[in-house]
């Protein structure tokens, strides 16, 4: 019986790094941070609970961290892209804030939630 060799480090066929920072050098701005706060709040509605497969992910305390760098990152941002691309953003980390508060047992008190040291007590 002759085994086959487990692949070494240099028998994958490596990336080429150059076309991707080319490829990234051609991406504005904008895109690359609208693109971040979309995968944050994706991964937050997961670990919400907020998908089909509801509760079978739901991580509240991964949740909070998600949604205060979400926070974090528009605040920062908020200078730097439109109204255009900003005021849908801040509506989906509204509500990310709601469905946070909704899911704990125990809600933060007004000003304490996830995101809202940025973004100041959020209301239903």
């Amino acid at each position: 019986m002759s085994e086959t060799p487990l692949p070494g480090p240099g028998d994958a066929e490596q990336p080429d790094f150059d076309e991707m920072t080319r490829d990234i050098a051609e991406v504005p701005a904008v895109e690359v941070l609208v693109t971040v706060a979309v995968n944050l709040m994706s991964a937050a509605a997961v670990k919400l609970g907020l998908t089909e497969e509801g509760d079978k992910y739901k991580d509240l305390d991964e949740a909070r961290k998600l949604v205060t760098a979400l926070a974090g990152l528009l605040d920062a941002s908020a200078t730097e892209i439109s109204s255009f691309h900003a005021a849908p953003l801040r509506d989906g980390l509204k509500s990310l804030q709601l469905a946070f508060r909704e899911a704990s047992v125990v809600p933060d008190e007004p000003g304490q939630g996830p995101g809202e040291k940025y973004t100041g007590p959020v209301y239903g």
